[in-house]
């Protein structure tokens, strides 16, 4: 359990293998912080508020109110917050639920998602990285890429999320370097191939079509070239964010574009952008989610 702090309120990011929670003071400041491996997909509907009290237990004296986002609030999750439909705001402070807790401590609300139409897509959790990169920046009206196992291409304008876009390259990178037959020429893969990445992500992005061949290439040269484990890892990832650059040029051909993510992963799409002609502005994803989990704190809103 975590050390015993007062918070004025409790941040978490709920997702489906990690659970990570923030002490927030009044003004914004972050006074502890922890985590855990209870992700939703570990979690029955039961087991959500044993496995949020055994994390912040300690920071509940005076009951601060808990806003969570993430797939906490998927139809698996603890308590299902039902999806808001683009075009619309990221967030919006009426539309969360409170979930249900037998310890009279915990006062939960859950920020829901957002959902799309046509094509058809959903979001959980980055809705609210959206709204705390506004918060952040200001007036914005442009493309926000957050790269991750799935990334998101999303239009901001005037304050709302028009319309977005899912790819699913970093799960596709993850099976097919660990469970795939390309695994066997990526198996102790160590240091990072620039050139290797570069090269990749212009021969995709000229010839998405031929991705499949050239993954199953990264094999075959290693066989009987000895394409080393490190250069072929960097390929593997040019290839696939090349093919989702591919894909997602309406969104960022000739647009303002921000990224929002981990830091390496970041530094590679904003690298790949660059080649393009496209000088990406990075945010970290863990300061945009604390922004706009402060958009829906009750304290902030007092304040406000």
């Amino acid at each position: 359990m975590t050390d015993a702090v007062r918070p004025a309120w409790i941040a978490v990011d709920w997702g489906t293998s990690n659970l990570r929670a923030w002490a927030m003071a009044a003004n914004g400041r972050v006074l502890a912080e922890a985590s855990s491996e209870d992700g939703m997909g570990k979690l029955d509907r039961d087991g959500f508020e044993p496995a949020l009290l055994r994390l912040i237990g300690a920071w509940l004296s005076g009951s601060p109110p808990v806003v969570a986002c993430g797939m906490v609030g998927s139809r698996q999750g603890w308590c299902e917050a039902p999806y808001r439909t683009v075009p619309c705001p990221p967030l919006d402070l009426s539309a969360q639920v409170s979930a249900p807790a037998a310890d009279p401590r915990l006062r939960v609300l859950i920020a829901p998602g957002l959902k799309q139409a046509q094509p058809a897509d959903v979001m959980r959790g980055e809705e609210t990285q959206i709204a705390g990169a506004l918060r952040l920046m200001g007036d914005y009206d442009g493309i926000l890429c957050l790269p991750g196992t799935h990334s998101k291409w999303v239009h901001i304008s005037a304050g709302e999320v028009v319309s977005f876009q899912t790819y699913m390259t970093g799960e596709m990178f993850a099976l097919l370097s660990e469970a795939s037959v390309l695994r066997h020429g990526m198996q102790g893969a160590a240091g990072w191939d620039d050139a290797a990445f570069d090269a990749a992500v212009l021969d995709a992005l000229s010839r998405p079509e031929r991705l499949a061949a050239r993954l199953f290439s990264l094999r075959a040269e290693g066989l009987i070239a000895g394409l080393a484990p490190g250069s072929a890892r960097a390929r593997l990832s040019g290839l696939l964010i090349g093919t989702e650059l591919a894909a997602a040029r309406p969104y960022w051909l000739g647009q303002k574009v921000t990224l929002i993510g981990a830091e390496k992963l970041s530094a590679a799409y904003a690298r790949a952008l660059a080649a393009q002609g496209v000088d990406a502005m990075r945010l970290s994803a863990t300061d945009c989610t604390l922004a706009g989990l402060a958009a829906l704190s009750p304290q902030t809103e007092a304040a406000g």
